[in-house]
Protein backbone atom coordinates (compact mmCIF):
# COMPACT_ATOMS: atom_id res chain seq x y z
CA UNK A 1 0.00 0.00 0.00
CA UNK A 2 1.07 3.48 -0.80
CA UNK A 3 0.73 6.83 1.09
CA UNK A 4 0.77 7.55 4.67
CA UNK A 5 -1.75 5.55 6.20
CA UNK A 6 -3.39 1.96 4.87
CA UNK A 7 -6.46 2.58 3.82
CA UNK A 8 -9.31 0.99 5.69
CA UNK A 9 -12.29 -1.47 4.59
CA UNK A 10 -15.53 -1.59 6.70
CA UNK A 11 -16.88 -5.23 6.34
CA UNK A 12 -20.07 -6.02 7.17
CA UNK A 13 -20.52 -9.79 7.96
CA UNK A 14 -17.07 -9.68 9.08
CA UNK A 15 -17.33 -12.74 11.66
CA UNK A 16 -19.28 -15.18 9.26
CA UNK A 17 -17.78 -17.88 6.94
CA UNK A 18 -16.71 -15.74 3.76
CA UNK A 19 -16.15 -12.65 6.37
CA UNK A 20 -13.59 -13.87 8.42
CA UNK A 21 -11.23 -15.35 5.56
CA UNK A 22 -11.47 -11.91 3.98
CA UNK A 23 -10.32 -10.32 7.02
CA UNK A 24 -7.42 -12.46 6.88
CA UNK A 25 -6.54 -11.41 3.30
CA UNK A 26 -7.24 -8.05 3.78
CA UNK A 27 -4.93 -7.51 6.57
CA UNK A 28 -2.06 -9.45 4.69
CA UNK A 29 -2.82 -7.47 1.88
CA UNK A 30 -1.97 -4.21 4.45
CA UNK A 31 -5.32 -2.88 4.33
CA UNK A 32 -6.65 -1.91 7.81
CA UNK A 33 -9.98 -3.48 8.46
CA UNK A 34 -13.10 -2.64 11.26
CA UNK A 35 -15.68 -5.11 11.23
CA UNK A 36 -19.41 -5.57 12.07
CA UNK A 37 -22.03 -8.21 13.02
CA UNK A 38 -24.84 -9.11 14.68
CA UNK A 39 -23.59 -12.34 15.19
CA UNK A 40 -27.09 -14.11 13.88
CA UNK A 41 -25.18 -16.76 12.04
CA UNK A 42 -21.47 -16.63 13.22
CA UNK A 43 -19.13 -16.70 16.33
CA UNK A 44 -16.71 -14.17 18.00
CA UNK A 45 -13.38 -15.03 16.12
CA UNK A 46 -11.09 -12.88 16.04
CA UNK A 47 -8.50 -12.39 13.20
CA UNK A 48 -5.17 -10.38 14.53
CA UNK A 49 -2.93 -8.02 12.04
CA UNK A 50 -0.53 -9.77 10.57
CA UNK A 51 2.16 -8.16 12.09
CA UNK A 52 1.13 -9.14 15.61
CA UNK A 53 0.17 -12.75 14.39
CA UNK A 54 1.35 -15.16 17.67
CA UNK A 55 2.34 -18.62 17.62
CA UNK A 56 0.09 -21.62 18.73
CA UNK A 57 1.85 -24.97 19.23
CA UNK A 58 -0.72 -27.34 18.91
CA UNK A 59 0.16 -31.04 19.98
CA UNK A 60 -1.64 -34.37 18.66
CA UNK A 61 -1.78 -31.65 15.00
CA UNK A 62 -2.30 -34.35 12.50
CA UNK A 63 -5.69 -36.10 14.39
CA UNK A 64 -9.19 -35.75 13.76
CA UNK A 65 -9.67 -32.64 16.27
CA UNK A 66 -5.96 -30.78 15.66
CA UNK A 67 -6.05 -30.71 12.29
CA UNK A 68 -9.42 -28.87 12.20
CA UNK A 69 -8.28 -26.95 14.67
CA UNK A 70 -4.98 -25.73 12.90
CA UNK A 71 -7.06 -24.82 9.78
CA UNK A 72 -9.29 -22.24 11.87
CA UNK A 73 -6.24 -21.00 13.75
CA UNK A 74 -4.56 -20.14 10.33
CA UNK A 75 -7.47 -18.31 9.43
CA UNK A 76 -7.59 -16.79 12.05
CA UNK A 77 -4.78 -15.03 11.64
CA UNK A 78 -2.17 -17.15 14.55
CA UNK A 79 0.39 -18.93 13.36
CA UNK A 80 0.93 -22.55 14.13
CA UNK A 81 3.56 -25.50 14.87
CA UNK A 82 1.81 -28.58 15.25
CA UNK A 83 3.50 -31.92 16.74
CA UNK A 84 1.99 -35.37 16.26
CA UNK A 85 3.47 -39.32 17.19
CA UNK A 86 1.57 -40.22 14.17
CA UNK A 87 0.21 -43.38 16.62
CA UNK A 88 -3.19 -42.58 15.93
CA UNK A 89 -3.39 -39.97 12.65
CA UNK A 90 -1.84 -39.77 9.74
CA UNK A 91 0.49 -37.22 7.95
CA UNK A 92 -1.59 -36.89 5.36
CA UNK A 93 -3.98 -34.95 7.20
CA UNK A 94 -1.17 -31.87 7.46
CA UNK A 95 -0.58 -31.70 4.18
CA UNK A 96 -4.29 -31.58 3.06
CA UNK A 97 -4.83 -28.36 6.19
CA UNK A 98 -1.69 -27.18 4.03
CA UNK A 99 -3.85 -27.60 0.76
CA UNK A 100 -6.80 -25.64 2.23
CA UNK A 101 -4.53 -22.88 4.42
CA UNK A 102 -2.39 -22.48 1.16
CA UNK A 103 1.18 -22.52 3.36
CA UNK A 104 3.32 -24.60 4.65
CA UNK A 105 3.00 -25.98 8.36
CA UNK A 106 5.59 -26.40 10.32
CA UNK A 107 5.16 -30.01 11.99
CA UNK A 108 7.40 -32.09 14.43
CA UNK A 109 7.01 -36.13 14.36
CA UNK A 110 7.53 -36.52 17.90
CA UNK A 111 6.61 -37.88 20.81
CA UNK A 112 6.07 -36.11 24.05
CA UNK A 113 6.87 -38.45 26.78
CA UNK A 114 10.51 -37.42 25.52
CA UNK A 115 10.72 -34.44 27.26
CA UNK A 116 14.13 -33.41 25.37
CA UNK A 117 11.84 -33.87 21.97
CA UNK A 118 8.94 -31.41 24.12
CA UNK A 119 12.60 -28.93 24.62
CA UNK A 120 13.72 -28.88 21.49
CA UNK A 121 10.63 -27.51 19.63
CA UNK A 122 10.26 -24.99 22.31
CA UNK A 123 13.70 -23.67 21.26
CA UNK A 124 13.18 -23.76 17.63
CA UNK A 125 9.98 -21.62 17.87
CA UNK A 126 8.55 -18.85 19.91
CA UNK A 127 5.32 -19.95 21.66
CA UNK A 128 2.89 -17.98 22.75
CA UNK A 129 0.51 -20.61 23.41
CA UNK A 130 0.30 -24.50 23.59
CA UNK A 131 -3.37 -26.30 22.56
CA UNK A 132 -3.05 -29.65 23.89
CA UNK A 133 -5.11 -32.49 22.25
CA UNK A 134 -2.30 -35.38 22.01
CA UNK A 135 -3.60 -38.24 23.52
CA UNK A 136 -4.51 -41.94 23.38
CA UNK A 137 -8.29 -42.07 23.13
CA UNK A 138 -9.48 -45.72 22.60
CA UNK A 139 -12.50 -46.02 25.25
CA UNK A 140 -12.15 -49.92 24.64
CA UNK A 141 -8.19 -50.13 24.97
CA UNK A 142 -7.53 -47.52 28.20
CA UNK A 143 -9.92 -50.62 29.65
CA UNK A 144 -7.38 -53.07 28.46
CA UNK A 145 -4.34 -50.90 28.77
CA UNK A 146 -4.53 -49.01 31.86
CA UNK A 147 -1.34 -48.40 32.56
CA UNK A 148 0.02 -47.83 29.11
CA UNK A 149 -2.82 -44.94 29.16
CA UNK A 150 -1.77 -43.15 31.81
CA UNK A 151 1.71 -43.07 31.35
CA UNK A 152 1.06 -41.90 28.01
CA UNK A 153 -1.57 -39.13 28.91
CA UNK A 154 -0.37 -38.10 32.05
CA UNK A 155 3.45 -37.98 31.17
CA UNK A 156 3.29 -36.00 27.95
CA UNK A 157 0.92 -33.24 30.27
CA UNK A 158 3.56 -33.36 33.06
CA UNK A 159 6.68 -32.71 30.27
CA UNK A 160 4.55 -29.96 28.42
CA UNK A 161 3.73 -28.14 31.86
CA UNK A 162 7.46 -28.35 32.88
CA UNK A 163 9.01 -26.96 29.74
CA UNK A 164 6.31 -23.92 29.50
CA UNK A 165 7.03 -23.55 33.06
CA UNK A 166 10.83 -23.34 32.45
CA UNK A 167 10.03 -20.52 29.56
CA UNK A 168 7.81 -18.58 31.03
CA UNK A 169 4.76 -19.80 28.42
CA UNK A 170 1.70 -19.73 30.54
CA UNK A 171 -1.29 -20.18 28.14
CA UNK A 172 -2.41 -23.37 27.82
CA UNK A 173 -6.32 -24.58 26.21
CA UNK A 174 -6.66 -28.57 27.04
CA UNK A 175 -8.66 -31.19 25.30
CA UNK A 176 -10.51 -32.97 28.01
CA UNK A 177 -14.21 -34.71 27.51
CA UNK A 178 -17.07 -35.31 28.95
CA UNK A 179 -16.12 -38.37 30.35
CA UNK A 180 -14.78 -37.07 33.19
CA UNK A 181 -18.60 -36.64 34.31
CA UNK A 182 -19.49 -40.31 34.51
CA UNK A 183 -22.89 -41.43 34.66
CA UNK A 184 -24.69 -38.66 34.47
CA UNK A 185 -26.51 -37.75 37.27
CA UNK A 186 -28.77 -34.92 36.32
CA UNK A 187 -29.75 -33.23 32.78
CA UNK A 188 -28.66 -31.31 30.99
CA UNK A 189 -24.99 -31.44 32.33
CA UNK A 190 -23.79 -28.52 33.47
CA UNK A 191 -19.97 -27.64 34.72
CA UNK A 192 -20.82 -28.21 38.07
CA UNK A 193 -21.56 -31.54 37.72
CA UNK A 194 -19.71 -33.47 39.87
CA UNK A 195 -16.63 -35.42 38.03
CA UNK A 196 -14.34 -37.85 38.46
CA UNK A 197 -16.54 -40.97 38.73
CA UNK A 198 -15.28 -42.53 35.51
CA UNK A 199 -16.52 -45.22 34.14
CA UNK A 200 -13.33 -46.36 32.20
CA UNK A 201 -9.28 -45.48 32.25
CA UNK A 202 -9.30 -42.93 29.27
CA UNK A 203 -11.90 -40.47 31.18
CA UNK A 204 -9.80 -40.97 34.27
CA UNK A 205 -6.76 -39.39 32.64
CA UNK A 206 -8.83 -36.73 31.51
CA UNK A 207 -9.94 -36.31 35.16
CA UNK A 208 -6.56 -36.58 36.60
CA UNK A 209 -4.95 -33.37 33.83
CA UNK A 210 -7.40 -31.25 35.19
CA UNK A 211 -6.93 -31.95 38.41
CA UNK A 212 -2.98 -31.20 37.75
CA UNK A 213 -4.09 -28.08 35.75
CA UNK A 214 -6.00 -26.79 38.53
CA UNK A 215 -3.26 -27.91 41.14
CA UNK A 216 -0.31 -25.68 38.67
CA UNK A 217 -2.64 -22.42 38.45
CA UNK A 218 -3.08 -22.99 42.08
CA UNK A 219 0.47 -22.33 43.03
CA UNK A 220 1.17 -20.02 40.14
CA UNK A 221 -2.21 -17.62 38.95
CA UNK A 222 -0.21 -16.62 36.48
CA UNK A 223 -1.11 -19.37 34.34
CA UNK A 224 -3.73 -19.29 32.15
CA UNK A 225 -6.14 -22.61 31.73
CA UNK A 226 -9.10 -23.27 29.80
CA UNK A 227 -9.97 -26.91 29.51
CA UNK A 228 -13.29 -27.56 27.11
CA UNK A 229 -14.87 -30.66 27.97
CA UNK A 230 -15.80 -32.26 24.43
CA UNK A 231 -19.14 -34.07 23.81
CA UNK A 232 -19.35 -36.03 20.02
CA UNK A 233 -17.72 -34.09 17.45
CA UNK A 234 -19.12 -35.47 14.25
CA UNK A 235 -18.82 -34.26 10.52
CA UNK A 236 -15.73 -32.84 8.38
CA UNK A 237 -14.45 -29.58 6.83
CA UNK A 238 -16.78 -28.31 4.07
CA UNK A 239 -14.47 -28.77 1.72
CA UNK A 240 -14.08 -32.42 2.11
CA UNK A 241 -10.40 -32.75 2.36
CA UNK A 242 -10.28 -33.10 5.95
CA UNK A 243 -12.33 -35.53 8.45
CA UNK A 244 -12.28 -38.50 10.89
CA UNK A 245 -10.24 -41.38 9.65
CA UNK A 246 -9.57 -43.94 12.68
CA UNK A 247 -6.82 -45.81 12.40
CA UNK A 248 -7.84 -48.89 13.16
CA UNK A 249 -11.54 -49.84 14.74
CA UNK A 250 -13.75 -46.60 15.08
CA UNK A 251 -14.29 -45.43 18.59
CA UNK A 252 -17.26 -43.76 17.52
CA UNK A 253 -20.54 -43.61 16.05
CA UNK A 254 -20.34 -41.72 12.97
CA UNK A 255 -17.67 -43.55 11.38
CA UNK A 256 -19.45 -46.66 11.60
CA UNK A 257 -22.30 -45.03 9.77
CA UNK A 258 -20.57 -43.53 6.97
CA UNK A 259 -18.96 -47.21 6.47
CA UNK A 260 -21.87 -48.71 6.06
CA UNK A 261 -23.19 -46.13 4.18
CA UNK A 262 -20.26 -46.03 1.64
CA UNK A 263 -20.91 -50.15 1.51
CA UNK A 264 -17.80 -51.10 3.53
CA UNK A 265 -19.76 -53.02 6.01
CA UNK A 266 -22.87 -55.17 5.78
CA UNK A 267 -24.74 -52.98 8.68
CA UNK A 268 -24.36 -51.10 11.72
CA UNK A 269 -24.75 -52.73 15.37
CA UNK A 270 -27.14 -50.76 17.45
CA UNK A 271 -26.03 -51.30 21.13
CA UNK A 272 -29.34 -50.67 23.15
CA UNK A 273 -32.05 -50.62 22.10
CA UNK A 274 -34.68 -51.04 25.43
CA UNK A 275 -33.24 -47.14 27.00
CA UNK A 276 -36.04 -45.09 28.23
CA UNK A 277 -36.10 -43.05 24.89
CA UNK A 278 -38.07 -42.27 22.20
CA UNK A 279 -36.74 -44.88 20.04
CA UNK A 280 -35.27 -47.02 22.78
CA UNK A 281 -31.46 -46.06 21.50
CA UNK A 282 -29.30 -44.04 23.25
CA UNK A 283 -28.73 -40.29 23.11
CA UNK A 284 -25.66 -38.00 22.90
CA UNK A 285 -25.32 -34.53 22.10
CA UNK A 286 -23.26 -34.30 18.55
CA UNK A 287 -21.92 -31.10 17.80
CA UNK A 288 -19.61 -29.85 14.25
CA UNK A 289 -15.90 -30.40 13.84
CA UNK A 290 -16.05 -27.02 12.85
CA UNK A 291 -17.80 -25.56 15.98
CA UNK A 292 -15.88 -27.53 18.62
CA UNK A 293 -12.29 -26.24 16.87
CA UNK A 294 -13.53 -22.32 16.51
CA UNK A 295 -13.88 -22.77 20.30
CA UNK A 296 -10.44 -23.31 20.73
CA UNK A 297 -10.03 -20.03 18.77
CA UNK A 298 -12.59 -18.32 21.29
CA UNK A 299 -10.50 -19.80 24.55
CA UNK A 300 -7.73 -18.14 23.30
CA UNK A 301 -9.02 -14.73 23.59
CA UNK A 302 -10.08 -15.55 26.56
CA UNK A 303 -6.67 -16.26 28.19
CA UNK A 304 -5.80 -13.30 26.79
CA UNK A 305 -8.00 -11.39 29.39
CA UNK A 306 -6.00 -13.51 32.28
CA UNK A 307 -8.44 -15.88 32.94
CA UNK A 308 -7.15 -17.90 35.61
CA UNK A 309 -8.64 -21.61 34.99
CA UNK A 310 -12.05 -21.77 33.43
CA UNK A 311 -13.76 -25.12 31.92
CA UNK A 312 -16.00 -25.01 29.93
CA UNK A 313 -18.50 -27.86 28.51
CA UNK A 314 -18.54 -27.75 24.30
CA UNK A 315 -22.02 -29.41 22.92
CA UNK A 316 -25.29 -28.27 21.28
CA UNK A 317 -27.33 -28.46 23.92
CA UNK A 318 -29.57 -30.71 21.83
CA UNK A 319 -29.47 -34.59 22.23
CA UNK A 320 -29.74 -37.16 19.48
CA UNK A 321 -30.40 -40.90 19.17
CA UNK A 322 -28.23 -43.51 17.62
CA UNK A 323 -31.60 -43.98 14.85
CA UNK A 324 -31.61 -40.30 14.25
CA UNK A 325 -28.30 -40.39 13.35
CA UNK A 326 -29.10 -43.28 11.10
CA UNK A 327 -31.95 -41.38 9.35
CA UNK A 328 -29.92 -38.27 9.12
CA UNK A 329 -27.44 -40.10 7.38
CA UNK A 330 -29.63 -41.31 5.14
CA UNK A 331 -30.89 -38.22 4.30
CA UNK A 332 -27.85 -36.92 3.50
CA UNK A 333 -26.32 -40.19 0.98
CA UNK A 334 -29.91 -40.94 -0.44
CA UNK A 335 -29.85 -44.62 0.73
CA UNK A 336 -31.15 -46.98 3.62
CA UNK A 337 -28.36 -47.57 5.78
CA UNK A 338 -29.28 -51.47 7.26
CA UNK A 339 -28.71 -51.52 11.12
CA UNK A 340 -29.19 -54.48 13.64
CA UNK A 341 -30.31 -53.83 17.08
CA UNK A 342 -27.83 -55.52 19.58
CA UNK A 343 -27.71 -55.92 23.65
CA UNK A 344 -26.55 -52.86 25.23
CA UNK A 345 -22.75 -52.40 26.28
CA UNK A 346 -21.70 -52.37 29.67
CA UNK A 347 -20.89 -48.35 30.61
CA UNK A 348 -22.97 -46.63 28.70
CA UNK A 349 -25.59 -44.24 29.67
CA UNK A 350 -28.74 -43.48 28.30
CA UNK A 351 -28.45 -39.99 27.38
CA UNK A 352 -25.74 -37.50 27.81
CA UNK A 353 -26.37 -33.76 27.31
CA UNK A 354 -24.48 -30.75 27.69
CA UNK A 355 -25.57 -27.60 29.11
CA UNK A 356 -23.10 -25.25 26.98
CA UNK A 357 -24.61 -22.05 28.24
CA UNK A 358 -21.46 -20.99 30.09
CA UNK A 359 -19.04 -21.19 27.19
CA UNK A 360 -21.85 -19.02 25.20
CA UNK A 361 -22.05 -16.39 27.55
CA UNK A 362 -18.08 -16.46 28.65
CA UNK A 363 -16.43 -17.30 25.31
CA UNK A 364 -19.16 -15.27 23.05
CA UNK A 365 -19.07 -19.38 21.40
CA UNK A 366 -21.95 -20.93 20.38
CA UNK A 367 -22.96 -23.53 17.38
CA UNK A 368 -23.75 -22.78 13.75
CA UNK A 369 -23.97 -26.37 11.87
CA UNK A 370 -27.52 -28.94 13.18
CA UNK A 371 -27.14 -32.68 12.31
CA UNK A 372 -28.31 -32.66 8.45
CA UNK A 373 -25.14 -30.29 7.77
CA UNK A 374 -22.57 -32.49 10.50
CA UNK A 375 -24.01 -36.00 8.36
CA UNK A 376 -23.86 -33.89 4.83
CA UNK A 377 -20.08 -32.93 5.71
CA UNK A 378 -19.66 -36.38 7.16
CA UNK A 379 -21.10 -37.95 3.50
CA UNK A 380 -19.16 -35.76 1.61
CA UNK A 381 -15.49 -36.74 3.38
CA UNK A 382 -16.65 -40.27 2.94
CA UNK A 383 -17.40 -40.32 -0.72
CA UNK A 384 -14.37 -38.14 -1.41
CA UNK A 385 -12.38 -40.58 0.39
CA UNK A 386 -13.59 -44.14 0.67
CA UNK A 387 -10.08 -45.17 2.29
CA UNK A 388 -9.80 -41.64 3.97
CA UNK A 389 -6.00 -40.49 3.63
CA UNK A 390 -4.79 -43.63 2.70
CA UNK A 391 -2.12 -46.02 4.41
CA UNK A 392 0.89 -44.04 4.16
CA UNK A 393 1.36 -42.22 7.41
CA UNK A 394 5.31 -41.38 6.91
CA UNK A 395 6.31 -37.44 6.34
Amino acid sequence: MSGDRNQCVLVTGGSGYIGSHTLVELQVAGYDVVAVDNLANSNVVPVMPSEKRKCVLVTGGSGYIGSHTVVELYEAGYDVVAVDNLSNSNIEAIRRVEKIVGRPIPFHVMDLVDMSAVEQVFDEHTIDYVIHFAALKSVGDSVSQPLHYYENNMVSLLNLLKVMAARNIKNMVFSSSCTVYGEPQSLPITEEHPIGDCINPYGATKFFAEIILKDVHRSDPSWNIVSLRYFNPIGAHPSGDLGEDPIGVPNNLMPYVSQVAIGQRPHLNVFGSDYETPDGTGIRDYIHIIDLAQAHITSLRKLDEHCGHKVYNLGTGTGYSVLEIVKAMEKACGKPIPYKLCPRREGDAAVVYADAALAAKELHWKTKFGIDEMCEDQWRWQTKNPHGYGTSKKP
